[in-house]
């Protein structure tokens, strides 16, 4: 009996061993793979927290949060960042998050879609609109409304993305459903069909082949992000005073990314601090230049380029994500016949 309990004892012993291994380490984020840091605020957070972060890519955002509910309970990461408004839906469903409610929501920007039971935090955000090629309308009028290009001034002129294989293809879709209704969408992408709209598989396609300013083509209007004027501007050599292109704020559909505590995680303190500390001003105004997107805090400052060369739409179109998980296919499916017909 002495043996059996000497036994027992060091089972326990080892086995405590293990939980104290495993609460050590660095932290682990599971993200996207267009998520982007800069080394300087990467350190930020092992200098205050004493903890190493380690980033994990999972391709894009529908890929990481399917292997998120692959691995559910046993979770390859402790804090999942990047799940946005079209997917929100489907990870609550499948119970992917632990509750945790931070000291720092009130600095969040209204309008961001905070979850009343805390299991994601709001991080950041991006608006997918209509941008133009400014030297394309010099003599004539630029559009200033979705309608605008189903009608004969923009035949052939607009490039657009597949839902079905692009993230801003999606918003798109769904930015159309919102503005024109059940009863109206499918008309109006008649009408873009009729006008000769092209679509291509994803956004560089678009942007870097299709469009004037991005690849040479041959269309003046595309589908792309509030942020792509300022990014025209940052990456051009030399850098010029005015940004080659406008957004058209009509339409734009606002995408939230947010950031989550993986349930069965064993570093949940650890992932606590991750969440306070991508809601820090040393985080958020990180943001823009790596990601560009837009922050979350209402209070973080904007690059000059953000400020000058760019508007945040003051109504942008929004959508319950329950209502985006219950019809995405569907409607999908009925793009795919409206533009194939």
């Amino acid at each position: 009996m002495r043996h059996l309990i000497a036994l027992l004892a060091a089972l326990a012993l080892v086995a405590t061993a293990c939980g104290d291994d495993a609460a050590e380490g660095p932290v682990r984020l599971l993200t996207h793979d267009s998520f982007a840091v800069s080394d300087e605020v990467r350190q930020a957070f092992t200098d205050e927290t004493g903890i190493e972060l380690e980033i994990i890519p999972s391709g894009d955002a529908g890929s990481m949060v399917n292997q998120a509910i692959l691995t559910a309970g046993n979770p390859i990461g402790d804090v999942l960042f990047g799940v946005d408004t079209t997917f929100l839906s489907r990870a609550l469903e499948a119970d992917l998050f632990e509750p945790y409610e931070s000291d720092r929501l009130d600095v969040l920007r209204p309008g961001l879609g905070l979850d009343p039971e805390h299991r994601v935090t709001p991080i950041d955000f991006g608006d997918v609109c209509i941008n133009y090629d400014k030297a394309a309308f010099v003599n004539g009028e630029a559009p200033t409304s979705l309608a605008d290009l189903v009608t004969p001034a923009f035949d052939g002129a607009l490039v657009v993305q597949d839902p079905a294989t692009s993230s801003p293809g999606l918003a798109f879709l769904l930015a159309t459903i919102q503005v024109f209704g059940e009863d109206g969408w499918q008309d109006f992408w008649r009408g873009l069909v009729a006008n000769d709209v092209a679509i291509t598989a994803g956004w560089e396609d678009a942007y870097y082949g299709d469009f004037t300013v991005g690849g040479g083509g041959n269309r003046p209007i595309v589908v792309s992000y509030a942020s792509s004027p300022p990014a025209e501007v940052i990456f051009a050599d030399p850098r010029p005073d005015e940004a080659p292109t406008a957004v058209l704020t009509d339409g734009c559909f606002r995408q939230v990314e947010y950031a989550g505590i993986l349930a069965g995680t064993d570093r949940e303190p650890a992932a606590r601090m991750l969440i306070d500390f991508l809601l820090s001003e040393t985080f958020q105004e990180d943001v823009p230049l790596n990601m560009f997107v837009f922050p979350a805090r209402a209070d973080a400052d904007l690059p000059p380029e953000f400020v000058e060369h760019t508007v945040i739409p003051e109504a942008p179109v929004t959508m319950d994500p329950a209502r985006i998980e219950a019809n995405r296919e569907r409607w999908i499916a009925e793009w795919q016949d409206i533009v194939e017909e």
